[in-house]
């Protein structure tokens, strides 16, 4: 059964790169028709319902495009729809929840000197959220307050703030922020699935039986379509973030996820100025970098820690660290990566453990014992470069060492 957790390893990998793959897609096409809708030109010999159009040049050849504003006359015997770029990437990245976050709550998702609950409980949160986040978003754009898309957007920031605190109270900083991109993630996909294509249906449906589209389908469409343009940053941020605890495991955690979003809208705004033609605001640079640096200040602030850490195995771990391999291993640990993954890293040039994994203790030793199967002792991934001059022996060690606790724990 330990081979399960290369297979596990390999599974992970996959599926994380469908993600990235079907993100491009999603990303890059629903940038692109952005700066398409907002380049276009209005000019008097366009055909009638023609609301502007565009020349484009590329790959060695030059593209007309024209934009109706509700619906062309008749049907076009071949329409090109832009959807399964949305939907792959919300399974994917939603499959990459089960298999990280859920599969290892324990280790992933639950820190029990934030909010302690089982895995379960986490795992029900987290699936509300979702629910309800989109529920609320919904509800929202379809209010009187959802005519003015601006106020909409500031109401949805505030929310998105609420949110960020939230999951901090509840989750590890690291499940937090891959949350919040979640909960981002969701609510622009369902725009799509929800709204956008059901409201093209209707117009197509419209133009088959004969009838003239009615224009407010296309307005409600674009509004979902700008807010999933303003939030695409953050959310690759979020996606990114687990690579960097600087980012997910500091004191103001969730004040940097604000300033994210904030960030991903003065950065959008220069592009989306840019594309329609109305000048380049420079200033948005400026505010970006002044958010970035603040970013970087407030990941230096010390995190206080409430709690006394009794350092005690969960019982999920407790067969790593009963092995009886288990107290070499953790001389191993402590002489070849605990210079690195401590609260205080003495190694120079490092000042916090690497993606947050300390290895101090019995605990945290037994909670990481599949990661250190897999970058110490069934690959050479740890140390970097060797820099500690871990053995061959010491690999060998670190496999039997987990290998022999998983074959313990089936027959128990």
């Amino acid at each position: 059964m330990y081979e399960f957790a290369i297979a596990w390893e390999w599974l992970a990998f996959a599926v994380r790169w469908l993600h990235v793959i079907t993100a491009i897609a999603w990303i890059g096409s629903s940038f692109y028709f952005i700066a398409l809708d907002l380049g276009l030109v209005k000019r008097e010999h366009l055909p009638p319902g023609v609301y502007g159009e565009e020349w484009q040049v590329h790959g060695g050849g030059f593209y007309h495009v024209q934009k109706y504003l509700v619906a062309p006359a008749t049907m076009p015997e071949h329409l090109t729809w832009f959807k399964w770029e949305s939907y792959a990437t919300w399974l994917s990245g939603f499959a990459m929840l089960c298999l990280v976050y859920y599969g290892g709550a324990d280790l992933f998702l639950v820190d029990r000197h934030v909010l302690d609950i089982s895995s379960t409980t986490a795992i029900l949160i987290s699936l509300a959220s979702l629910a309800i986040g989109w529920i609320f978003y919904d509800l929202l754009c379809k209010s009187p307050l959802g005519r003015n898309t601006w106020t909409l957007m500031g109401i949805l920031y505030v929310a998105l703030v609420i949110m960020a605190w939230g999951y901090t109270q509840v989750f590890t900083g690291r499940a937090a922020f891959l949350h919040l991109g979640a909960f981002t993630a969701t609510i622009m996909s369902a725009n799509v699935f929800f709204i956008i294509m059901p409201n093209q249906r209707v117009v197509v449906a419209d133009l088959i039986a004969g009838r003239t589209p009615d224009p407010k389908y296309g307005v409600i469409a674009k509004q979902r379509s700008l807010h999933n343009n303003y939030l695409t940053l953050p959310v690759i941020f979020f996606m990114l973030s687990n690579h960097y605890p600087l980012a997910f495991a500091t004191a103001y955690n969730w004040v940097i996820a604000a300033l994210v979003f904030l960030m991903g809208v003065t950065i959008r705004h220069w592009f989306n100025t840019t594309h329609a033609r109305k000048g380049r605001p420079t200033w948005t640079w400026l505010v970006t970098l002044l958010i970035f640096i603040v970013i970087m200040w407030l990941s230096t602030v010390p995190k206080v820690l409430t709690g006394e850490d009794t350092a005690e195995v969960a019982p999920a771990f407790r067969q790593f660290a009963s092995n009886a391999h288990f107290p070499a291993v953790k001389d191993t640990v402590s002489t070849r990566c605990s210079m690195c993954h401590s609260a205080e890293p003495v190694y120079e040039g490092i000042n916090r453990p690497p993606k947050g994994v300390m290895l101090e203790n019995d605990a945290e030793i037994a909670a990481h014992a599949r990661e250190i199967y897999i970058q110490a002792g069934r690959s050479h991934a740890m140390p970097p470069g060797n820099i500690t001059d871990m053995t061959d022996d010491e690999r060998k060690l670190l496999t039997a060492w987990f290998e022999s606790a998983v074959s313990e724990g089936r027959t128990e």
